[in-house]
């Protein structure tokens, strides 16, 4: 997700159907693509990050089991990209 997150950052993602915020609004009107992307791509950074540090804070659970490792990662995960995607939604509204 890091690494996917960095292009958006940065602007280098040109408006497509395959990667990065695709909606319709976004896709349709570059002025809109970049700034949504960019926001988008920060939160994804963070939901990187963060899933990353929460594995290796997992990892040293004593006696934690494999289900219960990647449980805990997985609710990580996806809880951090269901607050990256709403919150995107929630700027898109203000472009």
């Amino acid at each position: 997700m890091v690494a996917l997150s960095i292009p958006m950052i940065r602007g280098r993602v040109k408006p497509n159907w395959i990667y990065g915020f695709k909606v319709r609004k976004t896709v349709e009107n570059p002025d809109i693509w970049y700034p949504a992307n960019a926001y988008a791509g920060k939160w994804l950074l963070g939901c990187g990050v963060l899933t990353v540090v929460a594995a290796g804070a997992f990892y040293f659970i004593p006696d934690i089991s494999v289900n219960s490792y990647s449980s805990l990662c997985a609710i990580v995960l996806l809880g951090a990209l269901t607050i990256a995607v709403w919150m995107s939604f929630r700027y898109l509204r203000t472009l």
